[in-house]
Formats: C-alpha cells, sequence, structure tokens
C-alpha cells in the first residue's frame, strides 16, 4: 500500500500527542494585569498606559524590574501619588488637632474680650447710678483704664503695674479736689499729691491687691490664648511635609510596588511601614520632646486660671472693688488732706463765694447706695472660665506624643491599608513574607540604621527647627506666667532680656518717702537746692577720686619709662 505524504510513522504521532501538552506547559503564559488596570484607572490615571498582561520590567527604576504589571508612565505616577497619599495623611491627621485648638483659641480669646467688656459696662452702669454727673464728668478715667487693659490683653506694649499705679494717682488727683473743695490746687501741686499715693494709701489696700490680682491674672490669660495660637500655628507648620527623593523612593516601593507584581490585595507589613513613616518623619520626630514640655507647660498655667489667677472672679467685681476704694478715700478723707497738706504744703483757699459754689457744684456726697451683686449682667460669651479651662485641659493632654505618635497612627490609618493580622503574609518591600527588620526610634538621629530610608542626619528641616525654637520660647513665658510674672509678646528675640511688669523703676524715677513738714509749695524750692546740692557734692566727691586715679596712672607710667 503506497504511504500517505505527510504522515509520521504510527509511533512517532503517538509520542508527538503525548508531548504537546509537557511543551505548552514548559512555555509559561503572561499573567494577566487586569486588576491592577482596573485600580490605576480608579486612580484617575489612563487606563491606556497600563499593560494587559505581565511584561520585562527592565525600565522600572524602583520597582523590581522583573516581570510586571507597570509600565514606566505608571511607576511615575505611582511615585507622584504616593507623595500625594502620605502627605494627606499626614495632613488629615495633623488637621483635626490644629482645628482643635484654632477653635479652642477662638473661644477663649472671644470670652476674655466679653468679659472685659461687660466689666466696662457694669462699672460705667453702677457709678452713674451712683455718682450721677460726677462721674461722667470724670468717666474718660475709668475708660482709659479698660482701653489699656484690652490693648495689653492683645498683645500691646504696656506694663500693667506702671498703669494701675498711674490710675490710681490720677484718681487721687480727682478726689482729693473734690473732697476739698474750698481750696485751689494748681496742676504742680496736685502732682506732689499723686506722687507720694502708695504712702498715702487713701484708698486703703485696695490698689494693691487689685494690682496684683490683675497683673497674674492678665498675664495668665494672655499667655494662655497666646500659647493655643503658637500650638495652631506650630502644626500648621510642620504638617506640610515635603518627602525627600529617598523618601519618595521608599513610599512608592512600599505603597504601589506591590501593584506592579500584581499583588494588589496584599497589605504592607505593619513594622515596614513603622520605619517608611519615621523615615519620612525623621525631622517632626524631633519635634516631640519639646511639644510634650510646651503642653506640660499650657496644663499647668491652665490650673492657675482655675485657682488663683481666674481673671473672672477677678474683673467681674472690679467695679465693686473700685467703688469700696473710693468710699475709703471718702471716710478718711480728713486724715489723708492734713497729711498732704503736711508734706505738699499748705494750699490757697478760694475766695469765699467760689468756695461755695465749688462745693454746691461737687455733689460729692459722704456716702452713697451700695451696689446690688445681683445686678451684674450676664457671663461672658455665655459660658464660664472654669468650663472653657475643663474642656481644653483634656484636649492638652490627648495631644501629647502627638509627633512621636504619628507614623504609628498613619500604619494604622485605613487608607494607608497596612497589613496587622499575618506577618508572613504582608508586603515586606520585596515579596509576599515576613518583615525582618527591627523598628528604627523617633528623631533625625535615629534613622542613621533606617533599612527603608537613606536620611541624611547632618541636615536638618529649618523649618522645624524654628518651630521647636517658637515652642522654646513660648514655654519659657507660659512658665512666667504660672510664677505670676509678666512676659513680652513684642519681640521674641529679647527673650533673655528678663523684662517683667512690677520689676522694679529705676534709680531717678523712684520717688522718695514721704516726708512730713510745714513747708509751703511755693518754698519747695528749698527741697530742691538741697537736693542739687547734695548731687553736686556727690559729683565733686567722684570728680576727686578721678582726679587722684589720673594722677596715680601718670606717676606710673613715668616709672615704666
Amino acid at each position: 500500500m503506497p504511504r500517505r505524504r505527510g504522515c509520521l510513522p504510527p509511533l512517532l504521532c503517538a509520542l508527538a500527542a503525548l508531548s504537546l501538552p509537557l511543551l505548552l506547559a514548559a512555555e509559561p503564559r503572561a499573567k494577566s494585569c487586569s486588576e491592577v488596570r482596573r485600580l490605576y484607572a480608579a486612580k484617575g490615571f489612563s487606563q491606556s498606559e497600563a499593560p494587559s498582561h505581565e511584561i520585562s520590567g527592565d525600565h522600572l527604576k524602583v520597582c523590581s524590574q522583573g516581570y510586571t504589571c507597570c509600565s514606566q508612565e505608571m511607576e511615575e505616577k505611582y511615585s507622584q501619588q504616593s507623595k500625594h497619599d502620605f502627605r494627606n495623611a499626614v495632613v488629615e491627621l495633623s488637621n483635626h488637632l490644629q482645628n482643635m485648638f484654632s477653635s479652642r483659641y477662638k473661644k477663649f480669646d472671644e470670652f476674655f474680650k466679653e468679659l472685659l467688656e461687660n466689666a466696662e459696662k457694669s462699672l460705667n452702669d453702677m457709678f452713674v447710678r451712683t455718682y450721677g454727673r460726677l462721674y461722667m464728668q470724670n468717666s474718660e478715667l475709668f475708660k482709659d483704664l479698660f482701653v489699656e487693659l484690652k490693648r495689653y490683653y492683645v498683645g500691646g506694649n504696656v506694663n500693667l503695674e506702671e498703669m494701675l499705679n498711674e490710675f490710681w494717682a490720677r484718681l487721687l488727683e480727682r478726689m482729693f479736689r473734690l473732697v476739698n473743695p474750698q481750696y485751689h490746687f494748681t496742676d504742680e501741686y496736685l502732682e506732689c499729691v499723686s506722687k507720694y499715693t502708695e504712702q498715702l494709701k487713701p484708698f486703703g489696700d485696695v490698689p494693691r491687691k487689685l494690682k496684683l490680682q490683675v497683673t497674674r491674672a492678665f498675664v495668665a490669660a494672655r499667655t494662655f490664648a497666646q500659647g493655643l495660637a503658637v500650638a495652631r500655628d506650630v502644626i500648621s507648620k510642620v504638617s506640610a511635609v515635603n518627602p525627600t527623593p529617598q523618601g519618595t523612593r521608599a513610599l512608592l516601593k512600599m505603597m504601589y510596588c506591590p501593584h506592579c507584581r500584581g499583588l494588589v490585595s496584599v497589605k504592607p507589613c505593619y513594622n515596614y511601614c513603622f520605619n517608611v513613616m519615621r523615615g519620612c518623619l525623621a525631622n517632626q520626630g524631633d519635634l516631640d520632646a519639646e511639644w510634650n514640655i510646651f503642653m506640660d507647660s499650657m496644663l499647668l498655667v491652665a490650673e492657675r486660671l482655675e485657682g488663683p489667677f481666674n481673671i473672672e472672679s477677678v474683673m467681674d467685681p472690679i467695679d465693686v472693688k473700685i467703688s469700696d476704694a473710693i468710699m475709703n478715700m471718702q471716710e478718711n478723707s480728713m486724715q489723708v488732706s492734713q497729711k498732704v497738706f503736711q508734706g505738699c504744703g499748705q494750699p490757697k483757699t478760694l475766695a469765699q463765694g467760689r468756695a461755695a459754689r465749688s462745693v454746691s457744684e461737687s455733689g460729692f456726697t459722704p456716702r452713697f447706695r451700695p451696689y446690688n451683686p445681683e445686678e451684674r449682667p450676664t457671663t461672658a460669651a455665655g459660658t464660664s472660665l472654669d468650663r472653657l479651662v475643663t474642656d481644653v485641659k483634656e484636649k492638652l493632654k490627648q495631644a501629647k506624643k502627638f509627633w512621636s505618635s504619628l507614623p504609628g497612627n498613619i500604619c494604622n490609618d485605613e487608607k494607608m491599608s497596612v497589613g496587622t493580622v499575618n506577618e508572613n503574609e504582608c508586603w515586606n518591600g520585596s515579596a509576599k513574607s515576613r518583615y525582618d527588620f527591627a523598628v528604627t526610634g523617633n528623631g533625625l538621629a535615629s534613622q542613621v540604621n533606617n533599612p527603608e530610608v537613606e536620611v541624611d542626619i547632618t541636615k536638618p528641616d529649618m523649618v522645624i527647627r524654628r518651630q521647636i525654637m517658637a515652642l522654646r520660647v513660648m514655654t519659657n513665658k507660659l512658665k512666667n506666667a504660672y510664677s505670676g510674672n509678666d512676659v513680652d509678646f513684642i519681640d521674641i528675640s529679647e527673650e533673655s532680656s528678663g523684662e517683667e511688669s512690677g520689676s522694679g523703676c529705676e534709680l531717678q524715677q523712684c520717688s522718695p518717702e514721704f516726708e512730713f513738714n510745714a513747708t509751703e509749695v511755693t518754698g519747695s524750692s528749698n527741697k530742691s537746692d538741697k537736693t542739687v546740692n547734695t548731687s553736686a557734692a556727690t559729683r565733686s566727691g567722684l570728680s576727686r577720686a578721678a582726679l587722684l586715679l589720673s594722677i596715680l596712672f601718670l606717676a606710673m607710667q613715668r616709672q615704666w619709662r
């Protein structure tokens, strides 16, 4: 029988039929990238940039160069996406804390300002009812007091102690005229009276107590509100993170390189994520120590606001306290006047007709209607300082260790999709397997051994360094406020000057102790002459000493020659 063309012997045909499946199995089929393409498009990128099946990864710069589902364009866009995702995660966590400080600052600021407005209105209403036209004629004195208190609170360069001393001195001048309407007082005479306000104590102990209470309360209130604003601003500046090129590589490798391998459902290992985040947030980690000290200082001042430095308990009854001081001056006006006449001289009496008219016009009665505390206006801002402080104290405690906890909080964020269940089934940076490296510490210096992010520990972030300094300056102000000392918000470069309200007067400005004598004001030049003579004698003695030193120096110079 003739053989058909093209037909192999039966044995060979059988072998060929059996070996075909083996040959086909030896040649691997390219895996589908459909799920990678779908997720890539879901990010808003063009699906045409993503291959339908695995291709060679020779073009990749960060992700594995084996068979891959990523084109060069995909790796570049994934790199930008990883930076975007990281920034958003930091901002989202920081915004919550920033908004808390911002809202609490606004509440405290509104409360303090409304408290001052209410205190001024209460005093004005009370004094109009009590003194009538007499108060209206002198109301600018009290208005100026509240103008200065408000100016101090908003950051003005006001020395509280000097301002309050000036208020009481001016009030004494006005009161002295009113309780002695039969006399004519020149401006020079009244200046003499005001110089010795503290020695005369015409208002009793009210000025001393009120000065101490107002200074401490206003320092604490202003410093605390400023601290809330500083915390808000620090968070705003520090949370604007810009990863370094090395950090961006690490983020891409952790977040999107698994996609290039087709491992879209595999999550990064927790410790792996921790190392990447601590490397990318190395400078923020350095903020933590100063931030915690700052939070502790804020908590201490908050306790002062609840206790002895409570501005609400100082300002609410300030009208009653000033009224008590005026009453004290009325009751002791005769003794005060006699002492002033002894120290400043006997004033000239007015003509009989003018004196009688002056007495009737003053309308200043020895007693006045006592004020009813129930007439006080409602609480400022519809709340109380105690409620505000209690609320913010809890928030301050929660804010501690925020920066050292930030890497872990980001890794725990659902959007980061970090694997925490099976440590052997997570992405370790190169495969779906266990992550074996130890977790590095917080801060820049600790990143020297970070296995995931190459960090230059010799180049700290200057923005964050400035925020660390801002926290230190604010902490120092808070410590001063806690001790009841005034602090200056005008120029932080003068922090080390140690200037405080109430730090004492200059030697030339301090008033001498009150000298009681019968010298007339017109004859006060005798005292001035004595002072001048004493000063001249002192200068003369210094001049002689300088002359002797010069002679000695010349004599020694000759000897050396």
